[in-house]
């Protein structure tokens, strides 16, 4: 046997078979890491930008919401495409977008420097790309797996959570070395092209490549997905009978909820520690101490959510937000902000990793990219609800107590509509292909046998 092997449907790697669904993990994940610098640095971004541009913290900071809102509403329209479509060619017009619109950001201080142009490149353009890549992305993993998905979501999840570890840095350098204008451009040209070059290594599900998902029976047949009219199809009918279930609504909200009570504490979380008396480098290595510690919760929560069910893991975790929030309202110690960001970052990590795989738990096989996008309407408006109201509590009453309660609301609201949910161990709609027309069926069998399972 040879010791190496990159053909995708008999994958060997130091002598031993690799099935391709880990690439594809690995693959999403390096995408999902090299487009992330923007969002994840917009605390070191923003007030360079003002200072740079001559505009308000308010103006900019609605550039950086329209992000959210946009990047939201568009989710369900990026899910419907990646189900139509499939997720490869879909997550390449994201890449093409990424890459044009953050090059586009760069350039405005050669463009006459108009507010409009920011909203427009970084708020519409860029916030589009993202919904257009990353929803598909997401959904697409989880065909690759039957068995292990939490481990396979785990990797991917994670790499969200090293986003401001290994982006922080490398932003201050090209600020420091190369001004604000190539902190868009580099990252976006680079990223865009690191995106556009996995495409083509990455495919919609494995019978694509003549292959089973992982840890599936190999009495299963090798089924390819249907796509264009037929898809539109099946889509419209999963969609038509999902909606009649309380959880379809119940998850888009449970989504604005988190979010909405996390954003607070991600956008404030500095200068609440700063307001209480820590330097600006204490105040920011608790920020850090938070991502790190979502990063390992971002890893281990799918892989229990996978085990023994989503719906109590993500309620343990949305507590998780709720219960640290009472230590800040008596914080005035370094030590006092660093224990809140370790019980804080593990309920954040883990909060939103779980929604892959819930989402594969109510709804089994179904095209639920459409569904998944959805959702992501509810985090994206969310994370701009809890960014936008926490800034006006905190200047109308002149403290972040007002700012705190809000986040703490917030999530208790998540908490109390997660223990709502149905049971995960007994799917949503498991009949609702009995309502399809002949035209529209489950989709192509190949009889090759699969190979690298």
């Amino acid at each position: 046997m040879s010791k190496f092997n990159l053909q995708p449907n008999s994958m060997v790697v130091a002598g031993k078979n690799v099935h391709y669904a880990w690439f594809i993990v690995l693959a999403a994940a390096v995408m999902r890491l090299a487009t992330s610098g923007v969002r994840t640095s917009s605390s070191i971004l923003l007030p360079v930008i003002v200072d740079f541009f001559h505009w308000s913290y308010g103006a900019v900071g609605i550039g950086f919401s329209l992000q959210w809102i946009v990047s939201g509403l568009f989710g369900p329209t990026a899910g419907w495409l990646g189900d139509r479509y499939g997720a490869r060619w879909t997550m390449a017009i994201g890449g093409v977008l990424f890459l044009i619109g953050m090059a586009a950001t760069g350039m405005i201080g050669y463009m006459g420097s108009h507010l409009w142009q920011f909203y427009l490149f970084f708020g519409v353009i860029v916030s589009l790309s993202m919904a257009i890549f990353q929803v598909p992305l997401t959904v697409s993993v989880t065909f690759w797996f039957r068995k292990r998905l939490g481990v396979g979501m785990g990797i991917l999840q994670s790499s969200q959570g090293l986003g401001p570890l290994v982006w922080g840095p490398i932003m201050l350098l090209i600020l420091n070395q190369l001004g604000l204008s190539w902190a868009f451009i580099l990252p976006g040209v680079g990223g865009g092209l690191i995106l556009l070059s996995l495409v083509f290594v990455f495919y919609n599900e494995p019978a694509d490549i003549g292959l089973r998902p992982f840890g599936a029976d190999e009495s299963e047949p090798i089924q390819k997905s249907q796509k264009g009219e037929a898809a539109k199809v099946r889509t419209k009918t999963f969609l038509h009978r999902a909606w009649r279930t309380p959880a379809f609504w119940n998850l888009i909200g449970i989504h604005y909820w988190g979010c909405a009570g996390h954003a607070i504490i991600l956008v404030y979380l500095v200068a609440m520690a700063v307001d209480r008396g820590l330097s600006l480098g204490a105040a920011g290595g608790a920020f850090v101490t938070l991502s790190v510690t979502s990063t390992i919760t971002r890893f281990g929560v799918p892989i229990a959510a996978d085990s023994i069910g989503s719906k109590w893991v993500m309620a343990t975790c949305f507590f998780l937000q709720v219960l640290p929030i009472f230590i800040l309202f008596f914080a005035t110690e370094v030590w006092m902000f660093y224990a809140f960001a370790v019980l804080f970052g593990i309920g954040f990590g883990g909060e939103m990793s779980a929604f892959p795989i819930i989402n594969r738990q109510y709804y089994g096989r179904a095209p639920v990219g459409t569904t998944y996008g959805w959702q992501m309407m509810g985090a994206g408006l969310g994370m701009a609800t809890g960014a936008v109201l926490g800034g006006i509590l905190r200047d109308v009453t002149g403290t972040f107590t007002s700012t705190m309660v809000l986040s703490l609301v917030l999530s208790a609201i998540g908490v109390l509509s997660i223990i709502l949910l149905p049971t995960t161990h007994r799917e949503q709609v498991p009949d609702w292909e009995d309502f399809l027309p002949d035209s529209a069926g489950a989709g192509e069998s190949q009889t090759s046998p699969a190979q690298g399972d």
